[in-house]
């Protein structure tokens, strides 16, 4: 380890002590490490090897909604549920149950951040959760065994038991809008931090993107640790090219 990366992760570490809210904001890049592929890296992400599915042709075809179910139950690209958190979730988790970090925006579906610790209150899902499902019509909650134990009996997934409306895996798909509650509460959690650091984010989906530069322009420190460049790099505070499960552990001290 060169003095000039052992210095930079000391200078993260001092930023860490001297903050008292910090709010950490975490895109696939974290969870990668996980064994969980990311969606836009070229030539790797998921979305080279599956065309994701339209909200707007969910919602308009059975045809499409029972693809999307068959791709949920019968690919293991989209199965994840061996994942575990990595030292990266756990250092997160370290820094929310000493009070350090008060809030985890995150744009990840994986579930991870509350299995490594965190509680569900202080997880703030921007892009929904792949956990489990939701009736679009009447939000009643459908646990994704219940449903898999459903399509392999039938061959499809049926409409909601308690309204006839759609049932959806609780996440955000491409054309379906961002989710109020979730937003305004990352809203609120940036307006009040002195930290934001953003993990494993290529910092180029908006509106999430938006959160940290928002931070920065109220005075906030920014740290960015990704491994490749993003489009905020010129204005954080911070800036570590480096494997994030690694640098997150040595920075907050997770063994």
């Amino acid at each position: 380890m060169n003095a000039e990366r052992m210095a930079d992760l000391d200078a993260f570490r001092d930023m860490i002590d001297a903050a008292e809210r910090i709010v950490v904001f975490t895109g696939a890049g974290i969870s990668t490490e996980s064994g969980i592929p990311d969606f836009r890296s070229p030539g790797t992400g998921l979305w080279n090897k599956i065309k994701p599915i339209e909200f707007q042709e969910f919602v308009g075809s059975d045809d499409v909604r029972q693809e999307s179910w068959r791709r949920r139950f019968e690919s293991k690209d989209s199965n994840w549920a061996d994942a575990k958190p990595n030292k990266g979730h756990l250092a997160v988790a370290k820094l929310i149950a000493h009070g350090k970090a008060t809030a985890v925006i995150t744009q990840n579906v994986d579930n991870l951040h509350q299995d490594s610790g965190v509680p569900d209150s202080q997880v703030i899902e921007l892009h929904g959760n792949t956990r489990y499902a939701k009736c679009l019509s009447c939000e009643t909650r459908y646990e994704l065994a219940e449903l898999k134990a459903q399509y392999q009996t039938l061959g499809r997934v049926e409409p909601c038991s308690r309204c006839g409306g759609i049932v959806k895996t609780a996440t955000i798909s491409f054309g379906q809008a961002m989710p109020e509650r979730a937003m305004a509460e990352a809203q609120e959690a940036t307006n009040a931090c002195d930290m934001f650091v953003v993990i494993g984010s290529s910092l180029v989906v908006y509106p999430a993107a938006g959160f940290p530069e928002y931070a920065k322009r109220l005075g906030a420190k920014l740290v960015i640790v990704n491994r490749e460049p993003t489009p905020l790099d010129g204005i954080a505070d911070l800036v570590l090219h480096e494997e994030i499960g690694p640098t997150m552990s040595y920075v907050v001290g997770v063994n």
